[in-house]
């Protein structure tokens, strides 16, 4: 079913997810303007490491500007792993070389299906949520895991249609995809991708506004509490648009919005579902709004915390959380103040 496959956008999660796609013996090709990354891959091979083992991988890579050789071999499967900010460029990269039957799948943080589907249409439009995968692109050529696999318990990647049902497309994605880590099809991709965004944006911001990375973030009070309160906002938030939401970190919405309003018996049980989901974690583990940060890079933070406030505006359900924070990781992002734990108090 494979055929061609090509990732637009190679950074942690598209290298990984690729990397380990070509190990399994498919056809993929790595797509990204980051030039140094791009060479070593095509001197010295992907290097993949960390929790699933180290390996050398050897899979085609591409510069931007070599994309226009794919009209020899059209594409079967294109997976945007860009950014949010970059979805519309790189899915107009690689529209026109499209196979007749082929489409684009969005593998990303935030909602960007319906920024695919306007440059090629909603049936050639596929989502997979990716949760808790962990990568980091350490420096050029070489990405590291450091959440350990979810196994039987826990389904990495949750492959959707826009219009909810069961395709062979996306039952043998989700086969595709098993060959990295635990993979599923979903009837509720869009619950799915706010269950994600919620998961996202209760860490994100936070990382990146305290320079910390997620096991020290953990043993914050005041960070956790703000990420209860930023779990509570983006559920409801989320309820109001008619999402069905799926249990976060096992536990139902409803516990999130209790927590967030104080009820102490729901901040238990997240305390304690804390506890145990940690044991996939290790200290190296850095939210992706954390690591751009660290790199001197963009964030993305408008489409995640900052998607949450303004969806909230245009439902009438403040989220008055999602709003401070996102402004306050603009400034981080700008260089007006640095990254210090001290800057929770003003999210509080």
């Amino acid at each position: 079913m494979a055929g061609r496959i090509v990732f637009v956008g190679a950074g942690a999660v598209g290298s990984y997810v690729g990397g380990h796609l070509a190990r399994a013996g498919n056809d993929v090709t790595l797509i990204d303007p980051w030039p140094e990354h791009i060479d070593r891959i095509k001197r010295h091979g992907l290097r993949l490491s960390g929790t699933q083992g180290d390996h050398t991988v050897r899979v085609k890579a591409l510069h931007v500007h070599e994309v226009q050789g794919l009209f020899h071999t059209p594409v079967d499967i294109a997976l945007i792993c860009t950014k949010s900010y970059d979805t519309e460029w790189a899915t107009m990269l690689i529209a026109q070389y499209l196979a007749p039957g082929g489409f684009v799948v969005s593998m990303q943080n935030g909602i960007n299906e319906e920024r695919i589907a306007n440059i090629v249409g909603w049936g050639k439009t596929v989502g997979c949520v990716v949760s808790t995968i962990g990568v980091n692109a350490v420096e050029p050529g070489h990405v590291v895991r450091a959440i350990h696999p979810g196994g039987a318990s826990y389904k990495v990647f949750r492959v959707g249609e826009t219009h909810g049902r069961i395709t062979p497309r996306v039952r043998d994605l989700a086969g595709l995809l098993g060959a990295v880590d635990a993979a599923a099809t979903t009837t509720n991709l869009w619950g799915e991708r706010w269950t994600k965004l919620t998961l996202n944006s209760m860490s994100n911001g936070l990382s990146a506004v305290t320079g910390l990375a997620g096991g020290a973030m953990g043993e914050l009070d005041a960070a956790r509490e703000l990420s209860i309160r930023l779990g509570g906002e983006a559920v409801r938030v989320g309820q109001a648009l008619g999402y069905e939401l799926e249990p976060i970190r096992g536990l139902p919405p409803e516990d999130w919005v209790a927590a967030a309003e104080g009820d102490g018996a729901a901040i238990e049980r997240i305390e304690a579902g804390r506890a145990a989901g940690s044991r996939r974690f290790t200290e190296e583990v850095r939210p992706s709004t954390g690591q751009d940060i660290v790199k001197g890079r963009r964030t993305e933070i408008e489409f995640l915390n900052g998607l949450v406030a303004s969806k909230g505006q245009e439902v009438g359900v403040p989220a008055p959380t999602h709003a401070a924070i996102t402004a306050l990781v603009k400034r981080v992002e700008a260089g007006e103040i640095e990254p210090d734990p001290s800057l929770l108090s003003l999210l509080q």
